[in-house]
């Protein structure tokens, strides 16, 4: 994924749309229990991409480069602010769950009355900042508006009453008559009004209705009464402003996520083999003439260098790949870096802390933790290396593995350049293996083996004449 700013520093820059903007507070809606996810983890908190939910609403109100972003939290209680973890917010509990415009109020004590208001709901994480600058810049200092959306069916959901331009109300499904169930236009539910006004019609919010709560949608109403301009702006499409409320809806969005994020790679150039089977979960940039195959999944933040190849089925988190280097099928790949032309699996593993140079080749069924490995050394086949040091031009046999771990303790293993090690050997660490070396096949090695040697490490083969095989007894 590549992260566009530009729409950032023009709203800070005055530079985008009219410019006649007020300073801008954000209030993210994000109490509800979400009881049709049918799940102990709060609705808000629900992965999308690798994230929650309501951390892509927090990433979008940030690229507004808003005054003040206030969330309104109650479901879920302190475990929330802690999933999201970002400091620059500004939270509001909700204790009572008493309706969308008595969690608005929630927020207001500390919001200016200069500021304009966006109101922003936890629950609904694909809407865009081109969509909501918008919104904004199409919004006078004294107006409110109302984010719509046209859908063909719009049975269920709110519809937008409009005298030309302007709206005059929102009349929800089952007051609507016979005209107004056919109109189209539909209330997403995002809106953006000055703040002084907003206080004021929050507080005159009643909750005479059949549920006993506070509706955010009734301020529309009031704004028309009192002569205030009220503007409705369209989304482009139904899938920007959808909310999630169940599994299922949170499968249509994770699947409609990831088509933008593949759409926005193809159009930087990558190239991908079947785009609706590819899964980018956080941050995945990607330099020149990339191919990714099917299956492939990226987590975290990754970094795919120019001619990249990323064969199928694999798992690539907060990692670098050089340039040139070709991921084989059946990796995973976590916390590590490669230099360039590398060439890696099937089915290898690199763990955290694997640093590999360039022209490095991981073979099949290899491991490698916490271990760097110089240039144009290999470790072909059913290896592992651990906590070790490799030098340059280093060939590590078939069945080696370096034995770092004591039952207490981690130590080191460090192989000089251009050593040969033969297959079937175990190096015990600590220890450390001289430049030049050779270490015979299916040797342990306890001690230091010098430069330019050959060092083995056997026991004495024994023939025992006369023994047999034990016989299975019968029951």
């Amino acid at each position: 994924m590549r992260y566009h700013f530009a729409s950032v520093e023009a709203r800070a820059s005055g530079q985008h749309g009219t410019g006649k903007a007020l300073p801008l507070s954000i209030i993210i809606l994000a109490a509800g229990q979400g009881t049709r996810m049918r799940s102990s983890l709060p609705k808000v908190l629900q992965p999308l991409a690798g994230r929650p939910l309501l951390a892509h609403v927090v990433a979008t109100a940030h690229e507004l480069a808003a005054d003040d972003v206030c969330v309104v939290y109650g479901h879920g209680g302190e475990t929330v602010p802690e999933a999201i973890g970002d400091d620059s917010l500004r939270w509001a509990l909700q204790a009572e769950q008493l309706g969308t415009g008595h969690a608005v109020q929630q927020a207001m004590p500390d919001t200016p009355d200069s500021n304009q208001v966006l109101i922003l709901f936890g629950d609904v994480p694909l809407l865009t900042a081109t969509t909501l600058h918008r919104l904004l810049d199409d919004t006078g200092p004294d107006e409110l508006a109302v984010l719509s959306v046209d859908l063909d069916d719009p049975t269920g959901y709110g519809r937008i009453l409009r005298d030309g331009d302007g709206v005059v109300g929102i009349v929800e499904q089952k007051d609507a008559d016979e005209a107004q169930q056919a109109i189209r236009e539909i209330n997403t539910r995002v809106m953006v009004c000055p703040a002084a006004r907003l206080r004021a019609w929050l507080d005159n919010l009643g909750n005479d209705n059949a549920q006993g709560e506070y509706y955010l949608t009734d301020v529309v109403a009031m704004a028309v009464a009192e002569g205030v301009a009220v503007r409705g702006i369209k989304a482009d499409n139904w899938t920007e402003v959808m909310g999630i409320n169940d599994k299922k809806q949170l499968a249509e969005a994770e699947r409609a996520l990831q088509a933008r994020l593949v759409d926005e790679l193809m159009a930087a150039g990558v190239g991908f083999a079947d785009p609706a089977r590819v899964d980018i979960r956080g941050k995945l940039e990607c330099g020149r003439e990339v191919f990714i195959d099917v299956n492939a999944v990226f987590e975290g933040d990754v970094h795919l260098g120019d001619g990249v190849t990323i064969e199928s089925n694999n798992l690539v988190r907060d990692s670098r790949l050089g340039a040139g280097t070709v991921v084989h099928a059946n990796c995973h790949i976590e916390g590590a870096t490669t230099g360039d032309d590398c060439e890696i699996g099937p089915f290898a593993r690199l763990r955290p802390g694997a640093e590999l140079a360039s022209n490095v080749k991981i073979g099949n069924f290899v491991e490698v933790k916490k271990s760097t490995i110089a240039e144009g050394s290999k470790v072909n086949h059913l290896t592992y290396i651990g906590d070790a040091e490799i030098g340059t031009g280093v060939n590590v046999g078939a069945g080696t593995i370096t034995c770092n771990y004591d039952g207490a303790n981690k130590h080191k293993t460090t192989i000089g350049n251009d050593v040969f090690i033969g297959s079937g050997v175990e190096l015990v660490a600590p220890l450390t293996i001289g430049a030049g070396a050779t270490i015979g096949a299916g040797s342990t090695i306890t001690k230091a083996a010098p430069e330019g040697e050959l060092t083995v490490g056997r026991s004495r083969q024994v023939t025992i004449k006369g023994w047999t095989k034990p016989v299975k007894k019968e029951k």
